[in-house]
């Protein structure tokens, strides 16, 4: 036989053998990939919002305290009574007379380590 014919035979064998394997395959697919009957996802209860009228409007000494943390003032500082500045992209907080405290612009500032700590965040390393 002419070694065209042969190559002419030989490569319709390989596409008939790959339109077998892709139907094969397409076929597994469909299998694994049918969907089987679920009951619908419930979404868990939330708390009751407390009322806006409940919160209080103006921070005092008093009520700043109170607070497990505070926003940072306006220059980027921490308020007096809330020291410790937390970043929350980084989840890392700084304590005063940390390295890089001075130039952290806080999300966030507690007035403690352990209440950053409780709240999610670890201290920087320096």
């Amino acid at each position: 036989m002419a070694p065209i014919g042969i190559a002419l035979r030989r490569t319709l064998a390989l596409v008939a053998l790959a339109v077998a394997v892709g139907a094969l395959l397409s076929w597994r697919r469909r299998e694994i990939s049918a969907p089987t009957a679920t009951a619908t996802p419930q979404w868990p209860d939330w708390p009751a919002q407390p009322d806006a009228a409940a919160q209080p409007t103006a921070l005092s000494p008093q009520n700043a305290n109170q607070l497990p943390w505070l926003p940072a003032n306006n220059d980027g500082s921490a308020p007096d009574s809330h020291p410790v500045k937390a970043k929350e992209s980084s989840g890392i907080f700084h304590v005063p007379g940390g390295r890089f405290y001075e130039r952290t612009k806080p999300d966030r500032c507690y007035p403690t380590a352990a209440a950053a700590e409780a709240d999610g965040y670890r201290q920087s390393k320096t």
